[in-house]
């Protein structure tokens, strides 16, 4: 069995991620039809990795896009808290100009050291680490060996793998969003500052060292 890998991945497609909706509030809508055909596709780049568990958040797009990749390794999809998306707030539901540019700017800062900015009526980025960063060390500690696959939500994951991988530059977490199914493979260093090494995240091709099978397939 391979050294623990973990993998974090966005849900597939939903009719909010179309409309460009801000919409964070679980459990949220289902997947499209091409939510569900990135889901199968995520399945399939990762069908020969050596998964060992498949969790998700508690949102339906999360638990719809886990399920074909838990099938295909014989698991089961288990539900966590805590790693839902960024909360946004008095911004849930809106998708004008005016709200998406005050995400954006709050999120933005938040990769600038500013944790404690807080989305109007919403979370600061401090209060997503708070409650992401214990299930990321209760999975290092509950699977020692072996490929974990956490399904949760594109903000969330850019702000939580920006965080904690030493070796990821800057504010390229912030300036690049993840697609639906795309993917950062974090592999546990105990000598980095974080805990964690970077060797996998889509759409930069300059972070990590090195891709699991298929990376890059899903989500293109």
């Amino acid at each position: 069995m391979s050294a623990f890998r973990l993998v974090l991945a966005r849900h597939g497609e939903t009719e909010s991620n179309v409309g460009g909706v801000l919409d964070s509030r679980p459990p949220g809508p289902p997947l499209t039809d091409l939510g569900r055909l990135q889901a199968e596709a995520l399945a399939e780049v990762l069908a020969e990795e050596p998964v060992v568990a498949v969790y998700a958040s508690v949102a339906t797009r999360a638990r719809q896009t886990a399920a074909p990749l838990a099938a295909r390794h014989g698991h089961t999809v288990e539900v966590l808290e805590g790693v839902h998306e960024v909360q946004c707030g008095d911004l849930e539901g809106r998708s004008d100009v005016d709200a998406l540019r005050t995400f954006h700017e709050i999120f933005g800062s938040w990769h600038t050291g500013l944790l404690n900015s807080r989305l109007p009526g919403g979370e600061s980025g401090q209060d997503v680490l708070d409650r992401f960063l214990p299930v990321l060390e209760e999975l290092r500690d509950r699977h020692p060996e072996g490929t974990v696959v956490l399904v949760s939500h594109g903000a969330a994951l850019r702000l939580v793998g920006g965080f904690v991988a030493e070796n990821v530059p800057g504010r390229a977490a912030e300036e690049v969003l993840l697609p639906n199914t795309g993917r950062i493979v974090l592999e546990s260093d105990t000598s980095a500052a974080g805990g964690w090494r970077c060797v996998f995240w889509t759409g930069h091709d300059d972070i990590g060292d090195d891709q699991p099978a298929g990376a890059g397939a899903a989500g293109d």
